[in-house]
């Protein structure tokens, strides 16, 4: 193979990535084919795609029909392992859209079909070619902040209105969409804490209020307070009801502290170890010496774009994945202990009770406003209004 034959499912967020392959944006990648069931999404891509871009209104036509290599998921989220699972058990190479799906119990399944079917398997978790995120992975994986002791991440600039929520009907619902701010917006911001400090919790507790700023049944507003086997903290902060809204992202370890902010970088960088200081030290008051450095950054974000390009890469030349699916299932994972914090108003220890969130979600769907559509087709086949994402 020297081209990978894409097709796109869902030409909600998904048509920005059949934009990109049309424009040859992707080196050694062709847009072979669309799919959606709304019929004017299908029309705008006839309009607006080169004509040899085949529309289909058949997912499972689609995927069987032998003229795509690769699939990239772009549907509302419960479809995400279903439509993962299906087109992997077709012999394709798939990337899927954030979040890998609703819950980890679902996830797992697809993690397990694509480890046993040998095919490239990524995340559209574009944040991870962010030379700030990447240059902050770098300097704590180095140990140049030495054993990490607290992270806290305001991320409040996620402002959504009431109009934006009544666009769509699936939105901000249990049975549509499957959480709020936590599912929707943060999926980047719970990939990379984790990733960026190579540190998953050992128990959550969180705060999440529902319909707090909008006329929604999702969650709007949350803190969440994590622990780890280190003994290290973290909070947690995410909303779509203010303005305006800050992120602001504060690793802090027995070496210094790095602020991501603002686009910058900042290392408070202490001449000697904090624990060293305090065992040496004899002068009552007094903290260690701490140089302020603005650490340089290079190279380009190249986003979307740059997941696609690397997952064409890896079937093509074998590459190593800047985002591999199987781990979307650890930022999920959060967000799902802070639901299951929040519903059972206690602690959740990690790894966590995948079984009890699955009941407690079941709950939320059966209340939901958008019941009757989840009783008619299910709650993990919304493929079925793909064309709204």
């Amino acid at each position: 193979m020297d081209q990978v034959r894409v097709g796109v499912i869902g030409l909600g967020m998904g048509f920005s990535h059949a934009r990109s392959l049309a424009a040859r944006q992707i080196v050694g990648a062709r847009l072979s084919a669309v799919c959606d069931l709304n019929p004017a999404k299908l029309d705008e891509a006839r309009a607006t795609l080169p004509a040899d871009v085949k529309p289909w209104s058949d997912a499972d036509a689609m995927i069987s029909s032998g003229e795509i290599d690769a699939m990239i998921i772009a549907t509302p989220h419960y479809a995400h392992p279903d439509m993962a699972i299906k087109c992997l058990s077709h012999g394709l190479h798939i990337l899927i859209e954030k979040p890998a799906g609703v819950y980890t119990k679902q996830v797992r399944e697809m993690n397990r079909a694509a480890k046993n079917s040998g095919k490239v398997f990524s995340i559209m978790y574009n944040q991870r070619c962010n030379p700030l995120y990447k240059k902050l992975k770098e300097l704590i994986a180095d140990g140049e902040l030495g054993e990490i002791r607290r992270m806290n991440w305001i991320i409040t600039n996620w402002y959504r209105s009431q109009s934006y929520y009544d666009s769509g009907g699936w939105r901000a619902t249990w049975a549509g969409e499957g959480g709020g701010v936590l599912i929707n917006q943060s999926p980047h911001q719970l990939d990379l804490w984790q990733w960026t400090t190579g540190m998953m919790p050992k128990r959550m507790r969180a705060f999440c209020s529902f319909g707090k700023y909008r006329n929604i049944e999702v969650e709007d507003d949350v803190t969440a307070y994590a622990e780890y086997e280190n003994g290290a903290t973290a909070v947690f902060i995410t909303t779509t009801g203010e303005a305006p809204g800050t992120n602001r992202y504060e690793v802090t370890g027995d070496r210094g502290k790095i602020v991501i902010e603002d686009g910058k970088l900042t290392f408070w960088r202490l001449r000697v170890h904090e624990s060293e200081f305090n065992r040496e030290y004899t002068g009552g008051f007094g903290e260690p010496e701490c140089w302020k450095c603005e650490v340089p950054i290079s190279g380009d974000n190249p986003q979307h774009n740059g997941i696609i390009q690397n997952f064409a890469d890896a079937i093509l030349h074998g590459t190593p994945l800047i985002a591999p699916g199987e781990e979307g299932i650890r930022g999920l994972t959060l967000s799902n202990a802070m639901h299951l914090s929040t519903w059972t108003d206690n602690w959740v220890d990690l790894p966590l009770d995948e079984d009890l969130y699955y009941e407690m979600l079941q709950e939320q769907i059966a209340n939901s406003s958008i019941r009757k559509t989840v009783k008619e087709i299910g709650p993990v086949d919304m493929s079925k209004t793909f064309g709204t994402y």
